[in-house]
């Protein structure tokens, strides 16, 4: 089960010297937006991942693919293939906060999400100040929905 919240951030607001924070380069595909089957390569890591309908929460399964694999199933994606880089930043609390600064279409994008491990935790989180909106009920920000070309 994800349980997770999620924020935009703005540009301005961001940490500094996020090159100090480990980071993954994203490329991901959708195969399926309803449900959500989506590819994705994490720097030299691919996976194929399954996630049911919902906001807050909700099942996620991820199996893992070769990079043939991968590189066999991108040109079947349906819209955009998303690249951003992500960081990750430690929290309070033993949490962590990915950070991810999303490229062409969608540059200038940051959004910023929290994995709990349960619904009370999600609940009762209090965001740094430098997160903006909290947009974890919106699927406008959902990657399956930007895959889509839609607007922001």
């Amino acid at each position: 089960m994800e349980i997770e919240r999620k924020f935009l951030i703005k540009r301005e607001n961001l940490p500094e010297n996020l090159e100090q924070y480990p980071s993954k380069v994203i490329e991901q595909g959708y195969l399926c937006t309803e449900p959500v089957v989506r590819i994705r390569k994490s720097n030299d890591n691919y996976y194929l991942t399954y996630k049911s309908k919902g906001l807050l929460a909700r099942e996620e399964y991820n199996l893992p693919l070769t990079k043939e694999a991968y590189e066999h199933l991108k040109p079947k994606a349906d819209g955009i293939v998303i690249s951003k880089v992500r960081y990750v930043i430690p929290e309070k609390d033993g949490l962590s906060i990915e950070l991810d600064v999303f490229k062409a279409p969608y540059e200038g994008l940051l959004l910023a999400e929290v994995e709990f491990p349960t619904e009370e935790a999600a609940h009762a989180y209090q965001p740094p100040k430098w997160f903006g909106e909290d947009v974890t009920y919106s699927t406008e920000y959902h990657n399956s929905t930007l895959s889509k070309g839609k607007k922001r």
